[in-house]
């Protein structure tokens, strides 16, 4: 098989692992409505699963990056499989809160956590040296296609057949997805292989493999500015996709009459736009001056999240159509320009350990927004504070991006 090819295949099993972890990510908030009904439990109780297994997954991210020093990345992600399906399994026996927090937040965490975006930036690095920005926006768009895909099957199947045969579809899939992934995946190039446009030198070599070198790594990159700027813009990036959007819009359309299938089909055409949106982002990753990017793709979300509350209602009218097309192209469209900011100036090598804690900024935003956003409906009784919120924040991280546009290699771009 040729280098090229092999590069390819790997990415596709890749993306198709994405996806499945994506899967559960995207339609937890089409489970809140029957869970609740059925056991008696509030918002706050079932979105703070949400929110803790958001946290597990962030907080897994970066020690991924050594596990997968260490043990390689494809046990890893086989490991991170079998978590997610017993994971979502087992919520079809739970009958106690607790047994949601386990299940949802730890087993699930722990899973998607490993194959977060830290996992998709290292076989980028290793298989791509052209076009790393386009294949790392395609990962990326994972999420989109997730979403995708799985958000109307669930939907319809909660509806029709009740939540746990819903919540198998995501195990089976998982389940079906592991001797697939074990059998085409391979970790990195070795003989005669090389890198999709470069040689075996362009491989980068391993990065630390231990807990203390991890640490190490990421107590060096605190102490430069730029690591802040990227930890505190993707933190506000995950507040306002994962922990707001991704966690809420379901339940906050439906406070506002819409019938929870057509909010769950606009949810689904927000990952169409944004499976483009990321795509596209890539492609300009790989031209423009990433810093500039951020600017825009923060600027442009704060403004599409302060018409939130003025937009829902129980029909889609042409308001609502604009902000979905729009925030849908804009959804996580940040991570390309994110991920090459942190090889710009951390390097090839040390990039996806320093992404990694980028990356659990990201999801301890998206944590806090998830539990923040579900108090704020328990006892506001809407969700106006918590979009208001997430619009500032958006135009705050816009300006705080301005100070990354001298990244080295940049100046010219």
């Amino acid at each position: 098989m040729k280098s090229s090819s092999k590069a390819f295949w790997v990415a596709g099993v890749t993306f198709l692992v994405l996806i499945s972890a994506a899967a559960f990510r995207s339609t937890t908030s089409v489970l809140y409505m029957p869970i609740e009904m059925e056991f008696g439990w509030t918002r706050v109780t079932t979105s703070g699963a949400v929110g803790l297994n958001i946290l597990v997954y962030g907080l897994t991210a970066p020690f991924a990056a050594v596990l997968m020093g260490r043990f390689g990345t494809k046990r890893v992600a086989l490991l991170a499989l079998a978590l997610i399906a017993g994971g979502t399994g087992l919520t079809t026996v739970m009958t106690q809160p607790w047994q949601l927090y386990l299940e949802w937040g730890i087993l699930v965490g722990v899973g998607t956590g490993c194959l977060a975006l830290v996992f998709a930036s290292a076989v980028a690095n290793n298989w791509f040296v052209k076009r790393r920005g386009l294949i790392t926006g395609i990962f990326s768009a994972g999420y989109a296609t997730g979403q995708l895909l799985f958000l109307p099957a669930i939907t319809n199947v909660a509806a029709d057949q009740g939540w746990r045969q819903a919540t198998l579809i995501v195990s089976v899939f998982c389940v079906i997805l592991i001797p697939v992934f074990g059998f085409v995946f391979k970790d990195r190039p070795t003989g005669n292989q090389t890198p999709y446009g470069g040689s075996i030198d362009d491989v980068p070599a391993r990065p630390p493999i231990t807990v203390k070198a991890n640490l190490a790594a990421m107590a060096l990159a605190a102490k430069h500015p730029a690591f802040w700027a990227l930890a505190l813009t993707f933190f506000v990036c995950g507040w306002t996709t994962n922990g707001l959007i991704g966690a809420h819009f379901i339940p906050a359309a439906h406070d506002h009459g819409m019938p929870t299938t057509m909010a769950a089909g606009l949810l689904a055409i927000v990952g169409i736009f944004d499976f483009i949106g990321t795509i596209l982002s890539g492609w300009l990753t790989d031209r423009f001056n990433s810093a500039y990017l951020l600017v825009a793709y923060y600027g442009l979300r704060g403004l599409a999240l302060f018409t939130v509350p003025f937009v829902l209602g129980p029909t889609v009218e042409p308001p609502m159509i604009f902000f979905i097309v729009f925030y849908g192209l804009d959804w996580i469209a940040t991570v390309p320009p994110t991920v090459e900011l942190c090889r710009r100036y951390f390097g090839l090598q040390n990039s996806p350990l320093i992404y990694g804690w980028v990356f659990a900024s990201h999801m301890i935003g998206a944590a806090i927004a998830s539990g923040y956003a579900g108090w704020i409906r328990q006892f506001q009784g809407d969700y106006f504070i918590a979009w208001i919120t997430a619009a500032v924040l958006c135009l705050a991280a816009s300006v705080y991006s301005l100070s990354l546009r001298k990244a080295p290699g940049m100046a010219g771009k």
